[in-house]
């Protein structure tokens, strides 16, 4: 029962792979989305964050900071030490079964294994932790942020480097951690708070 359920599974997501990645296409965003996938072009969002924080915040940023820092690291670590080593999924790019089907739109296919999607760990995680700790100062535009996460997580099935199950189970990961790291957060600074008006 479990293997019927689990190959009935694996195969929608292949087909939903082909309609993102070979149907559902358009020139302008065979150019947006492997640009939008590339963390490097967000640098200077990252930046502008920062440096508002530290005009907000000054000092006390840094605590923010070393959460950010924790958010990454397991995120990153979980899906690409753990689930990846385990599942030992190949990327559609790689994957002889789909790979002569599958349109790349990077300037390579990674040798890593594919589920789950880092970018999509990453980047639901850090997303769902700036709603939770910044919205007092952001306000409604903090869940851009979950919106920009899926943009980017969607550009990596569209470029053909994941499949859309590699990338939901990613952003499930990113959104535990970024919830429990908002949480921690949120409260190590409210109890600072609380000693500073003792």
């Amino acid at each position: 029962m479990m293997q019927d359920f689990w190959t009935s599974l694996l195969a929608k997501d292949k087909a939903l792979f082909s309609f993102i990645n070979g149907e559902w296409t358009f020139d302008c965003l065979d150019q947006l989305m492997p640009w939008m996938r590339d963390s490097k072009n967000w640098v200077p969002l990252y930046i502008v964050i920062l440096i508002y924080l530290l005009y907000k915040w000054r000092i006390k940023t840094w605590r923010w900071m070393v959460l950010v820092a924790v958010n990454i690291t397991l995120t990153d670590q979980i899906s690409s030490s753990i689930f990846k080593p385990l599942f030992h999924r190949l990327r559609p790019c790689a994957d002889p079964a789909i790979m002569t089907k599958a349109r790349l739109l990077v300037d390579h296919c990674s040798g890593g294994f594919s589920f789950t999607s880092s970018h999509a760990a990453n980047h639901f995680g850090i997303a769902l932790f700036i709603v939770m700790t910044l919205q007092p100062l952001l306000k409604k535009y903090t869940y851009a942020f979950i919106l920009w996460a899926a943009i980017i997580s969607y550009a990596q099935v569209y470029v053909g480097v994941h499949y859309p199950l590699d990338v939901f189970c990613g952003a499930l990961i990113g959104l535990t951690i970024g919830y429990f790291n908002g949480k921690i957060y949120n409260q190590w600074q409210a109890s600072v708070d609380a000693k500073m008006l003792a």
